[in-house]
């Protein structure tokens, strides 16, 4: 039987991180490319044929009824961005068992919809003015075409997901600029068109009788469970959540930007397809923009309206299609980072992305594209992103009632746990109006992931998910290694903006250390700094931090220890720094497994922080510890601490290089007209203060009335984009003040 492992790795044993290159603009332009295709292009023609008119409303319904999912993967991708999205909080969160399942149906449903995706650039391809003629829209011939199309580009854009993440996202970037732009002009002119140009009574028409004549009511909520799939660009986004910056921020709101974008353009565009075109015709076309434009476009030179509209479409399939294999890619790369997947597969090429899943994935993709028609892939893909959206939203209620304290999201659903509720409750009603066909494939697919777990996986792993601490609540185990894990993800992540880390820092006590000073002595200082700020006997204080240490609550590493606890007697966190050049011993941990085990040993460190925090922000209090371990764990630190001159440059050891700033006073041209200015006088940018000045060998902590004057060092913390200005203003490039803030 093979080795079992509870934890991540790679075939070295060290899991290789991706690079976190994609801002906010990225995270929308994947989001919304992923959106924009076929579900625009394309499957407007194909939803009629159930919906009819009331098609306008399932667009609506749908863009409403994804609300519910979308804040629940938004919660669980700003609290654990890690490639492979609801993979990986499917199996945090219930177990490998259903992440197994779980990601073998995300990544199908992304194949199939990318797939589909290129399948929907012949339709268009076949209208170019000039190719129209050669083409028959329904001849065998033409559809071989297409696919062979649809494969080529399916290679291309591999090609290009192998070179670089942020290399897809440009090409992203200039595909979803383009489309927008048109997309607009199609919206603005068809509305003109639709209110002022169309015979008086014919908008009343079209939509009379507004549902299906046949199937009614039945055909509406089928048309909603069809149209789903062109929402499902959110779920590829959180798949590519490590790979973000600041993912507290810009997954939420991008995700939230992207479908207020794509709801408003579905919505009136295809209101305005169903209002142009006469119903028989728009059920049998697969080009139903193109189609629609030609109405109002006639202004234009021919054949420049179509051209623009094809444009639009190629460059809407073309963002689906590599946004797909960029996403799906990362699905057997965090399996096999987790030993649910061959290990071969957790690999990253020369250029930091993960080539062997990419490959994998547009072989996969290619399969789906000859196999199978347009509508099926639509159907089974649709199905798909309903099943793990409805996981998803089950996975925001057992990470929560888990009540593990490092699952600390920077996105909170609202109205907990109703809306996730409903959004389980959506996601199965919805499978259920798709009728047996896809239930059955989704059926399938549950149970192939799970042989493949039984088989596969479950003789490699021994993990289990976040619900096992919800059955810890309930008198059984728990599984101590993912909050581990968690903790591990939010030192990634770092402190917050909102994170008082640096105003914490400027106000800490300082203690240098004695040579040969025990760690007991050290604590007993320590305790005697807290005096005025937890109102907590020093007996009580002291005990709380050597408990830290002697049952391994204190992470020990990197030459520094960090004794930690929370209190309700304390409003805001509060920190002492201790340096000790000659370092403290600190006492092994008395749970040490193993005797003779080199953690019984015990250490020297030359870097303690000491930290207590109030009781009611868990949360806060571990990324701050995690902020400190990041810092700590920087190949420079140790040497930077024991070589800082004093008590100010060791606190500007800790902060965050692009939130604080030293100034000299008058060592420099810039800042000679800051002498005998007060600092409430000298305009600093919002979101920044003035915490500690140097002046003649002594360190204070001044006032908005301090005048400055010659040789005073001002450290400055704050907003990044503040501290910038100053920078520019009072830091002359070149100069010695510049090297020493770099």
């Amino acid at each position: 039987m093979a080795h079992k492992v509870g934890n991540l790795g790679s075939p070295t044993g060290v899991r290789q991180k991706l690079k976190k290159e994609l801002g906010l603009w990225d995270v929308y332009c994947i989001s919304t490319g992923t959106m924009f295709s076929s579900g625009f292009f394309l499957l407007p023609g194909l939803a009629t044929v159930t919906g009819g008119p009331s098609t306008v409303l399932a667009y609506l319904i749908a863009g409403l009824l994804i609300v519910p999912a979308m804040f629940c993967m938004a919660e669980l991708a700003s609290a654990l961005p890690r490639a492979g999205g609801a993979y990986y909080f499917l199996d945090r969160s219930m177990g490998p068992a259903v992440g197994t399942i779980g990601g073998m149906g995300t990544w199908l449903a992304l194949v199939l919809k990318a797939g589909f995706a290129l399948l929907g650039m012949g339709a268009y391809l076949a209208i170019i003015p000039g190719v129209e003629g050669l083409l028959a829209p329904d001849s065998a011939s033409t559809l071989w075409l297409n696919k062979a199309l649809a494969v080529a580009l399916a290679v291309m854009f591999a090609a290009v997901n192998i070179f670089g993440a942020k290399e897809s996202s440009r090409l992203q970037s200039v595909l979803v600029v383009m489309l927008l732009g048109v997309l607009a002009f199609f919206v603005v002119q068809g509305l003109w068109y639709v209110f002022f140009r169309l015979p008086e009574g014919e908008l009343a028409r079209q939509y009379t009788p507004f549902l299906h004549e046949q199937h009614g009511w039945t055909g509406l909520l089928r048309t909603i469970g069809l149209v789903f799939v062109s929402y499902a660009g959110l779920t590829q986004v959180a798949s590519i959540s490590e790979e973000v910056k600041r993912p507290d921020r810009n997954l939420p709101l991008g995700m939230f930007l992207s479908l207020a974008t794509v709801t408003v353009i579905y919505v009136v565009g295809v209101f305005i397809i169903i209002a142009v075109l006469e119903p028989d015709t728009l059920r049998r076309d697969y080009t139903p923009v193109a189609t629609a434009a030609n109405a109002f476009f006639g202004w234009l030179p021919r054949p420049l309206g179509l051209i623009l509209i094809v444009a639009a479409a190629m460059a809407a399939f073309a963002s689906t299609g590599n946004a797909g294999i960029m996403s799906a890619s990362r699905y057997p790369l965090a399996m096999a980072r987790d030993r649910l997947a061959p290990i071969r597969f957790d690999f990253l090429g020369r250029y930091g992305t993960p080539t062997p899943a990419i490959l994998f994935t547009t072989a996969m993709m290619i399969v789906f594209i000859v196999a199978f028609s347009a509508e099926g892939v639509a159907k089974l893909a649709s199905c798909f992103n309903l099943l793990m959206f409805g996981m998803a939203s089950l996975a925001v209620i057992v990470m929560r009632e888990s009540q593990i304290e490092s699952y600390d999201p920077g996105f909170r659903v609202p109205f907990y746990p109703w809306l996730p509720i409903v959004g389980v409750l959506i996601s199965g009603w919805l499978i259920i109006e798709m009728g047996w066909l896809t239930i059955g494939f989704s059926i399938g697919v549950i149970v192939l992931g799970l042989l493949w777990y039984l088989w596969y996986a479950r003789p490699r792993v021994e993990r289990h998910g976040a619900i096992h601490h919800v059955f810890e609540r309930l008198g059984r185990y728990r599984h101590e290694q993912l909050d581990h894990e968690f903790r591990e993800i939010m030192k990634e992540k770092g402190a917050r903006d909102r994170d008082p880390f640096d105003d914490i820092v400027s106000r800490a006590d300082l203690i240098e250390a004695e040579a040969g000073e025990p760690f007991e002595q050290v604590i007993r200082r320590v305790a005697r700094c807290f005096i005025e700020r937890l109102p907590l006997p020093i007996e009580e204080v002291e005990r709380r931090f050597t408990e830290s240490a002697r049952f391994g609550i204190a992470p020990i590493a990197h030459g520094a220890v960090l004794p930690h606890f929370r209190s309700h007697l304390l409003e805001q966190s509060e920190m002492v720094l201790v340096r000790s050049r000659a370092g403290v011993c600190v006492p092994p941990a008395s749970d040490d497994p193993v005797d003779g085990d080199a953690d019984k040993v015990a250490r020297k460190v030359n870097a303690l922080f000491f930290l207590v925090s109030p009781e009611s922000e868990p949360g806060r209090h571990l990324r701050i510890l995690a902020q400190i371990a990041g810092r700590i764990e920087d190949e420079s630190f140790l040497d930077a601490w024991l070589a800082a001159r004093d008590h100010q440059k060791l606190k500007e050891v800790l902060l965050r290089d692009e939130r604080y700033l030293v100034l000299h006073v008058g060592r420099y041209e810039a800042t000679a007209p800051l002498i005998g200015t007060s600092l409430r006088d000298v305009g600093f940018p919002r979101g920044t203060l003035a915490t500690m000045i140097r002046r003649e060998g002594e360190i204070f902590v001044p006032s908005g009335s301090t005048t400055l004057q010659r040789g005073d060092r001002l450290t400055i913390i704050g907003d990044p984009k503040g501290i910038d200005r100053l920078r520019s203003i009072y830091i002359e490039p070149g100069s010695r003040a510049k090297k020493e803030n770099n």
